[in-house]
């Protein structure tokens, strides 16, 4: 009994379990946001967020400190499945790869078609699947969804949080700032050195990523890309086909410490602060403004058409095999839980149309519009979608 209680959870349990969680709370703070931002309260809220703590805002101590954590921890995911984990080998990276990048490019194909001038920025609003929410959904629906869709979805929204994170680097980086991008360079630098030279304690790593926070805070590109640049240099020591057994590892010791706090703390104040758009007041064009028409069909028609398209033409052509035990149907409802684009979208629209109020709101609320309906689509999907072993009677 005593060595039952000691055996460690198997950690694709955890993730799963911690996420679905995660998720069902970021809806209640979203909602929450929404509530707060349309009461009498709303201009109070409006005004906490912008009240000063040293050199910045609240809502920046929020999106450019607090969510460093979070693509953090995001990064030290990435390098996990794909040193040691779902993304290790290509016949497991192939579908979940294909998948993504069809999820990505087609939502931003459907923006565009509405938004081919000025606003033509915001064009990887809707790529991005918040993977909480969508996790938080499938949590709904129990066993009715084989695992091997959990997984297919954990390691495609895994692939799609990679290449946001090159696309906040390279489309949405300000004017630069030289002295500090060369430190922030040197910092990212020493950090890989005490990688190669066997330093396994975190606390230096920390300590360095919190330099090199500051340094690409004043370098113009993006702080929370210093988290992403930190989990990199992390070591992992491989456990091949024994992923739960290394606990003594930095990188899992990291990623366990802050699966709690991000999921439930930064990332619930971040939907807090970020998705209250004030919909009382608004101009009746906001709702059909090509932005929020962008993002929202983006969301709800691009992702599953990107991820549901591609992943049929992948596995029809023979280039990758259906999930196990699942069916198209089954397919294509989680496919419409790759257009729950909240996390990650919200982020991406603050960068697109900074000191755009307007234009954010717009984002907003083609993001929540868009996000609501294709989870509620891919839950009624899922929840009567026959299985596998239904459909062969």
């Amino acid at each position: 009994m005593v060595l039952s209680r000691l055996k460690p959870r198997s950690a694709l349990r955890q993730f799963f379990h911690g996420q679905a969680s995660a998720g069902l709370m970021l809806m209640a703070c979203a909602a929450l946001a929404l509530v707060i931002a349309n009461s009498p309260l709303g201009l109070a809220y409006e005004h906490a967020l912008h009240v000063f703590i040293g050199p910045l805002s609240v809502q920046h101590w929020i999106n450019d400190g607090l969510m460093a954590i979070f693509f953090l921890l995001v990064g030290l995911e990435i390098k996990r499945e794909v040193l040691d984990g779902q993304l290790s080998s290509w016949p497991r990276r192939i579908l979940p790869g294909l998948a993504a990048a069809g999820g990505m490019a087609v939502p931003a194909l459907v923006y565009l078609i509405f938004n081919p001038g000025p606003t033509a920025h915001g064009w990887a609003i809707p790529a991005a699947t918040d993977i909480a929410f969508a996790l938080g959904v499938l949590a709904l629906l129990g066993k009715r969804v084989p695992v091997s869709l959990r997984i297919f979805l954990t390691a495609l929204a895994i692939i799609d949080d990679l290449g946001a994170v090159i696309i906040i680097a390279l489309f949405y980086t300000a004017e630069l700032s030289l002295p500090h991008l060369a430190g922030a360079a040197g910092c990212a630098g020493l950090l890989f050195a005490m990688n190669r030279l066997g330093v396994r304690r975190l606390s230096p790593y920390l300590l360095m990523g919190l330099i090199l926070w500051v340094l690409v805070l004043g370098s113009g590109v993006h702080a929370t890309l210093a988290g992403v640049a930190l989990a990199f240099a992390i070591p992992l020591q491989e456990t091949p086909g024994r992923p739960d057994s290394e606990t003594r590892s930095p990188l899992h010791r990291l990623e366990h410490l802050l699966h709690m706090p991000v999921s439930f703390l930064i990332l619930p104040i971040f939907g807090l602060a970020n998705a209250g758009v004030r919909v009382i007041g608004l101009p009746p064009e906001a709702f059909t403004a090509p932005i929020t028409l962008g993002v929202g069909l983006g969301l709800l028609i691009g992702k599953v058409v990107g991820v549901f398209g591609t992943s049929l033409v992948a596995v029809r052509a023979g280039i990758a095999d259906m999930p196990a035990h699942a069916t198209p149907a089954q397919l294509f409802g989680t496919a419409l839980l790759c257009g729950i684009g909240f996390t990650m979208s919200l982020f991406i629209t603050l960068l697109a149309f900074a000191g755009q109020p307007i234009l954010q709101a717009e984002a907003k609320i083609g993001i929540l519009a868009g996000s609501l309906l294709a989870g509620m689509l891919g839950f009624l999907i899922l929840r009567f979608a026959r299985r596998e072993d239904a459909a062969a009677d």
